[in-house]
């Protein structure tokens, strides 16, 4: 790809955000947001002489560079914070983050916009999480020799940087200073490109925020009432194709609770579940409902409500520890399978559908069998049934999925001794 395509991209892309903007909220967020960016950045009155800049595409890639930023707190508690988004998925649910002095969006990609952002910004120390290259931020970077490091990446051979068309993304990755990847094969598709110095194969920083996660658990009272003595099962991150892959074990089997949190919680999207799901009741409702009755003093009654609702962001990772099976939604859309992992460190069987081919992790979870791939409805009804009757065949599955968190826990620490070792934020 030529600097030519690569303007027209970025071009294209905001023409096509600013015209479904109207109808579509998330494009609504990305263009409301970005409105007097530079003014909003300077008013804010960044300081501090060492300065720490992660950038995340999205919530996902935020969870995977936290474990790098609380640690660095620790270690360099005088350092500044800024964090920045591209999208508004990430920022409008950790925009209040404290564990940052600064949170943006970032500004779209241009010459001028990377030129003001670190003039602004003045980052001694970038982490660059995973992907969402922009070529004028990095190269920007690169001029100034301000060192960059790339967290948690996983290369493919499909990917543009190793096509004959991919000179531009190329010089994207030419840009950091180190490359901290996720498995042997990505490391050796950089050596194809010339990449061999200050790459380290550290794993994926995800398993260290799970684990931290499941170690530091703290219960939902609203959930402990709902789920009361009851087998459960937490299906997370789920789209209308799971959604219907699960309808029907949870309307034929009224004592088992379902805890569904959907990747999208729009008002439409829940009216659809409440219809195909039988006996339902929002997390919002119940939380309501429990409060009155407490205030009144009167025992709490869940109804006859088999399948709750989650309708906010930011439980689900915490949720799975509930679950005596989790299912791990998006297996059954083209995108393919959402993080397995937040299931996984808890120790319980997996179940997710059969669009996984991306995602090694999931593969290798399976061929552990910490993982199930189910290819339909009844093959799931199969699957549940077998797992809440033999303890054996149950006890096989979640341990292997334990094990294996657990067994790939280390990447943040490997990073933080590269950053301390090369004395990136010492003066």
């Amino acid at each position: 790809m030529t600097i030519v395509l690569y303007n027209l991209f970025l071009w294209i892309y905001q023409v096509c955000i600013r015209i479904v903007s109207p109808w579509n909220r998330k494009a609504s967020a990305w263009i409301n947001g970005r409105k007097g960016i530079f003014k909003t950045i300077g008013n804010a009155g960044i300081k501090g002489k060492k300065r720490v800049w992660m950038h995340c595409a999205s919530l996902g890639e935020f969870e995977q560079g936290r474990p790098v930023i609380e640690s660095l707190r620790k270690l360099y508690p005088d350092i500044t914070v800024i964090i920045s988004f591209f999208s508004p998925s990430g920022y409008e649910i950790r925009k209040n983050y404290s564990g940052a002095d600064h949170i943006f969006y970032l500004p779209m990609d241009s010459a001028m916009h990377a030129k003001r952002w670190l003039d602004l910004v003045n980052p001694s120390l970038v982490i660059w999480i995973k992907y969402d290259y922009w070529y004028y931020y990095l190269r920007e970077l690169r001029k100034r020799k301000i060192p960059a490091l790339l967290i948690s990446p996983l290369f493919r051979e499909d990917q543009p940087f190793f096509k004959w068309y991919g000179n531009i993304h190329r010089l994207m990755l030419d840009s950091f200073h180190a490359f901290f990847v996720q498995n042997e094969e990505s490391r050796h598709l950089l050596e194809t490109l010339g990449i061999v110095q200050s790459v380290f194969i550290s794993g994926d920083t995800r398993f260290d925020r799970v684990i931290e996660i499941a170690e530091g658990f703290e219960s939902f009272p609203v959930i402990d009432s709902f789920c009361s003595d009851h087998p459960v099962i937490v299906a997370g991150s789920t789209w209308e194709e799971d959604e219907e892959e699960l309808d029907h074990y949870a309307n034929t089997h009224p004592d088992i609770r379902f805890i569904i949190a959907p990747h999208e919680i729009d008002e439409d999207h829940i009216t659809d579940m409440e219809t195909i799901f039988r006996n339902t009741i929002r997390y919002s409702v119940l939380e309501n409902q429990l409060s009155q009755l407490t205030n009144n003093n009167h025992s709490t009654s869940k109804g006859q409500a088999n399948v709750l609702i989650i309708d906010n962001i930011g439980m689900l990772a915490r949720l799975y520890s509930y679950a005596r099976i989790c299912y791990v939604g998006g297996g059954f859309g083209d995108d393919g399978v959402h993080n397995v992992l937040e299931a996984a460190v808890y120790g319980r069987p997996v179940v997710t559908g059969p669009v996984v081919e991306k995602y090694f992790e999931v593969l290798e979870l399976a061929e552990a069998g910490g993982v199930i791939i189910i290819d339909n409805a009844l093959e799931a009804e199969s699957v549940f049934s077998r797992l809440f009757e033999n303890e054996v065949e149950y006890a096989f599955h979640g341990n292997a999925a334990r094990d294996y968190v657990y067994a790939r826990r280390g990447a943040t620490e490997k990073i933080i001794r590269y950053i301390q070792e090369n004395r990136l934020l010492t003066s």
